[in-house]
């Protein structure tokens, strides 16, 4: 399954989210920054996030988007979903029932076994995304980070934050 690249800048915009302090929020543009990405298509990101629960935005000289929930309670099929929506990526046209050897209507009254498979290997796709949350990716990035790394985040979200 293939996914737009808006998937992947939302994940790490949450990921960059996780971090602030209580109240506080970054604007779209400086979480565009952080990896370089053009801030009118993060903005959308953080919109579709916001429609949809994941973030909140906060009004004034402190505002900006923030998690709107702790980074334990939001999974990355949440974050998916808010940015490709849920349809499922199998779509079944029912072609056995096309054909010199067509099916009946009354023989295709359950998936094929085509539709059926797609469909359970998404179903497992989906659940794995709900069992992994933004806190489980942000503990992966800092069991994975040097402390070189951990002093450039710190000071460049001071920077961000003012």
């Amino acid at each position: 399954m293939r996914l737009n690249e808006g998937v992947e800048w939302a994940a790490h915009a949450c990921a960059v989210l996780a971090a602030l302090p209580q109240g506080r929020g970054l604007t779209a543009a400086t979480l565009a920054a952080f990896h370089e990405l053009p801030p009118s298509y993060m903005a959308k990101q953080l919109q579709a996030l916001a429609k949809a629960g994941v973030v909140t935005s906060l009004r004034g000289a402190r505002g900006g988007y923030r998690l709107a929930r702790r980074p334990s309670d939001i999974s990355l099929w949440e974050v998916a979903a808010a940015i490709e929506g849920e349809d499922r990526g199998f779509r079944c046209s029912e072609i056995r029932r096309k054909g010199p050897c067509a099916s009946s209507p009354q023989s295709c009254k359950t998936p094929c076994a085509v539709a059926a498979s797609f469909w359970a290997a998404e179903d497992a796709y989906r659940e794995s995304l709900r069992r992994c949350t933004v806190a489980d990716i942000v503990r992966e990035v800092l069991k994975g980070s040097d402390e070189a790394y951990g002093r450039r985040f710190s000071a460049w979200l001071a920077t961000a934050l003012g």
